[in-house]
């Protein structure tokens, strides 16, 4: 009986490694066949690669030129800090203050003004035929307007063109260059930071005409001009930083403008 109990023992045990050996020898065919898909003896490619999750089409976050990315994160970080700080607790302010129809009229006076360095900007990409919208655009706001305070233009469907020298030095051939994070003015490139100082010297120089008085209170005029332009400039940008809900925001960000600076150029 002892005998025969023990060959029993033996026999449950051989029986055991036996379906043991078995499962892992399917896990490890298994497995194979999960990694390694043949069709008439040849290995397919894997079933998640890049190529077959993102479309050929799209442009990955990383695509656009950033060298100076560490540099960029810390301003873009300052920013975050300066905007949520000063400038969003001003723009409440500012439309506190001034009721929305004042606004309105800011916006259009600032716009006019933007319009004469569009005009600017198609003259040296050689565009009439928008230049000569802009013209017109910017005689219908000044007369018929109120001297730009209301947009009669848009009122009778004169196109309305964005220009900056930036999209100018593109229309020339020149590449935007390495991407570009500016304190307190955002996101950009090399070529449109540079492109930023004559359009700031035209404009300048207009206020400057507008502004300008016997009576010395033309830097004052101009510091409260200033101030206005960045208030209604901040008021009109619905972006907050750090709430667009993607873990990359900082990416994100980078690839929308390069993308928009390209399309801005090409259109």
């Amino acid at each position: 009986m002892i005998t025969k109990a023990k060959n029993n023992q033996t026999g449950a045990r051989r029986m055991s490694r036996t379906l043991l050996t078995l499962l892992l020898l399917t896990l490890v065919m298994l497995g194979g066949c999960s990694t390694k898909l043949k069709f008439d003896g040849e290995p397919t490619e894997p079933l998640f690669i890049g190529e077959r999750i993102i479309d050929p089409g799209v442009q990955p976050l990383s695509a656009a030129s950033d060298p100076w990315e560490g540099l960029n994160r810390r301003i873009y970080n300052f920013n975050s800090h300066v905007d949520r700080w000063v400038l969003l607790p001003a723009v409440r302010g500012y439309r506190f203050i001034f009721p929305s129809p004042i606004r309105t009229g800011i916006r259009n006076i600032f716009s006019t003004f933007q319009d004469v360095v569009t005009f600017a900007n198609q003259l040296l990409q050689f565009r009439p035929v928008r230049a000569s919208q802009t013209t017109l655009r910017v005689a219908t706001n000044l007369t018929f307007g109120l001297l730009g305070t209301i947009d009669a233009a848009t009122a009778l469907e004169i196109p309305k063109h964005q220009e900056d020298f930036g999209q100018t030095l593109g229309v020339w051939g020149v590449g935007q260059g390495p991407y570009l994070v500016l304190p307190v003015a955002g996101p950009s490139n090399l070529r449109d930071a540079v492109g930023l100082i004559p359009d700031w010297l035209l404009r300048s120089y207009l206020w400057d005409q507008l502004l300008s008085d016997d009576d010395g209170y033309t830097a004052e005029r101009n510091a409260i001009r200033v101030t206005l332009e960045v208030l209604d400039g901040r008021d009109r940008v619905a972006f907050r930083y750090f709430e667009t809900g993607s873990p990359y925001e900082y990416e994100l960000v980078r690839l929308l403008i390069s993308t928009k600076r390209e399309l801005d150029v090409e259109k």
